[in-house]
Order: C-alpha cells, then structure tokens, then sequence
C-alpha cells in the first residue's frame, strides 16, 4: 500500500531504540471506561512522526475522543508518547502487545502482576494477555501477541524474544473469561473474512520461509479459537499491514488496520453501534496541514 504521509520531511519517522526505559506507575486490574467513541489505531512501530501526525489529527477530526486502543507493534518512547500528545485531550492508550515489541523491559512489568494493566507513562497503559475492559458498556477482550514472520532475520533476544508468541494458557485464560461484545488482537484470527487478509497469506509477497509461516499459521490459530469461544460482534487486529474488512457467515466481523504512515490505520469506533469510521487521506492531510 502507498505510503501517504512521508512525502514531506517533517513526517519523516524517527524510531524508539532505547533499553532499560520503561517503568511501572501503576497497576489496574479494573478498567472501566465511560467512553461512547474511541480512536483505533494499527501498528505503530516506534514511529515518532506518524504520533506527530496523529496529535495534529486527531484534536481535528474527533475533538470529543480522550482514549486510543492501539493494537501491537507498538514499541514507542513512553516519555516522547507522553509529550506529542500533551494538549490533544487524548489522556489514555490502551496498547494490546504485538509481536515486534521491546520484551526484554515489557516482561519484567508483568512479572509483578501478571493480570493486571500496567502504565508505563502518563497516558500509556500496557495490556496483559488477555485482558478484559468495559468501555461505554461494551465488554472487551484484549489477546495480545503473534508470531514473527521475519524471526529468521532478527537476533534472539535483540529484536526477537520468545514472549511474543500466544501461549495455550493464554488461550484457555481468554476462553475462560466467556463471551466478548469487541475482541483487540494484533494476530489475525484464522479463517479471516478479510478479503486482503487472505490475499496477503496467499501470495507471501516478501517470501518468508516455509518456517516461520506455519509458526504464523499455528498463530493465527490460536486467535481463533478465542474469537470462535468469546464470539465478538468485532474482532479488530493489526500485524498485517493491510486495512480491509469483512464478516463471517454468522455475522462476525474482523477489520484489519493499516500500519504507521498507511491509510486504513486510524480509525474511529462509536461504542454503541460498534461501526468504525475511518478517515480519508484527504481528511488527515487537511486536519495535520491546514495551510498546505
């Protein structure tokens, strides 16, 4: 998919690589939140100038939305996350893990309350696996994680951790936890509906090893068999770089979000109707360049 936005060198991306950063300020094991609309994102992958052009966005196009669920390959600067959005009236992220994530200092957060959120910064809240959340009624499930298609390229323990993957206690946790309204992933579920989805699976158009595929396969697998257990009216997940839609037979939909800089990564969700509204790139240049 094109890339929108990186035409202009201010919007060129500047990439978090720090270690030993992240801290634990509070834990929560209860999340309930009165929002009716919501901001949804896709991956985001440590990209300071992609959140510069959301805190130009977003005050624009949903000046009444307060919180953001992100949906993995996250990887940001808490600090510098902390400051882009200062004085946009977005007060909480709420980050369901992917795969590409700093593990070796997400790990430890855990490690002390393995079932609760942890904030990592002011706005930034960190989900466990899984998680759940009551957002303007709804009941949500959050199952982060996936497998990492392009592990073969990466070091061990440098840019690739074990963590990432969806284990079956998580799965059987998930499950556990009984029926969802919305279910936040960064894996794609299996039998997606997602007509993009599919043709992405289909032609593995950067040619990643037989391994690692069927690693994504058994994956995708997992979040299935949640997404076929809780039953969500909305399944929304990232990690495949590709925004499109679609719905099952029995009436389940998935929507696939873009990635940092793509169209189709931003979107907005009314909590009552669980439609998501996803602005044009029109809409975004205008709101982040308005003298342009």
């Amino acid at each position: 998919m094109r890339n929108y936005f990186r035409k202009r060198a201010r919007m060129q991306p500047v990439y978090f690589e720090g270690e030993g950063l992240m801290r634990s300020l509070e834990y929560a094991t209860d999340i309930t939140l009165p929002d009716q609309r919501v901001a949804v994102c896709g991956d985001w992958h440590g990209n300071i100038g992609w959140l510069q052009t959301l805190a130009r966005v977003l005050p624009v196009l949903a000046p009444g939305v307060t919180t953001i669920l992100q949906l993995g390959d996250w990887w940001m600067d808490p600090a510098v996350t902390d400051e882009i959005f200062a004085g946009t009236g977005i007060d909480r992220i709420y980050v369901t893990l992917g795969n590409h994530e700093p593990w070796s200092e997400v790990t430890p957060l855990f490690a002390a309350n393995p079932d609760a959120a942890v904030r990592v910064s002011e706005v930034t809240w960190l989900l466990p696996r899984p998680a759940r959340l009551t957002i303007g009624g709804r009941s949500v499930l959050s199952l982060g994680g996936a497998a990492s298609v392009d592990r073969l390229w990466r070091i061990d323990g440098a840019g690739w951790w074990q963590q990432e993957a969806i284990t079956d206690a998580q799965v059987a946790s998930a499950i556990a936890g009984g029926p969802a309204d919305l279910m936040l992933t960064h894996e794609s579920p299996a039998r997606t509906p997602v007509k993009a989805v599919r043709e992405v699976l289909r032609t593995n158009p950067m040619g990643f090893p037989d391994e690692t595929l069927a690693e994504s396969a058994q994956s995708r697998e997992r979040v299935r068999q949640v997404w076929d257990a809780a039953r969500p009216e909305l399944l929304m997940h990232g990690h495949m770089h590709v925004a499109g839609g679609g719905a099952t037979d029995d009436g389940r939909r998935v929507a696939s979000f873009g990635r940092d800089t793509m169209q189709g990564s931003l979107a907005f969700l009314d909590l009552r109707t669980l439609r998501l509204e996803v602005p044009t790139v029109q809409q975004m240049r205008k709101a982040a360049f308005p003298d342009a």
